[in-house]
């Protein structure tokens, strides 16, 4: 079985992987996908196999973002950390440089 996709269907494939890297456009990304696997001509078990192969592909995506958000949290809080120690250490020294 030999099946390649037309430049179109590329194209759209392309638009739907975008679309699926931010949770906030993934509905979009769903809806486009459905369009182009509509547009290929597959039996049933081909179709569900790449509806959950779509499905892996977005909880990916929203995994990945969820754990980006967290670590940009996490970056956030450790410069703050960072910024206070150094104030705390200024104001050591000048304690110590006022005795």
């Amino acid at each position: 079985m030999n099946h390649s996709l037309s430049q179109n269907q590329v194209n759209l494939l392309k638009d739907c992987l975008v679309l699926a890297l931010d949770p906030k456009t993934q509905a979009e990304a769903d809806r486009q996908f459905l369009d182009l696997q509509d547009s290929l001509n597959m039996d049933a078990a081909t179709s569900e196999v790449l509806q959950k192969l779509w499905a892996e592909v977005l909880a990916a995506r929203r995994s990945a973002a969820f754990w980006e958000r967290l670590s940009d949290a996490e970056k956030a809080m450790s410069d703050g950390l960072a910024d206070d120690h150094l104030r705390l250490q200024q104001n050591y020294l000048r304690l110590v440089q006022e005795q």
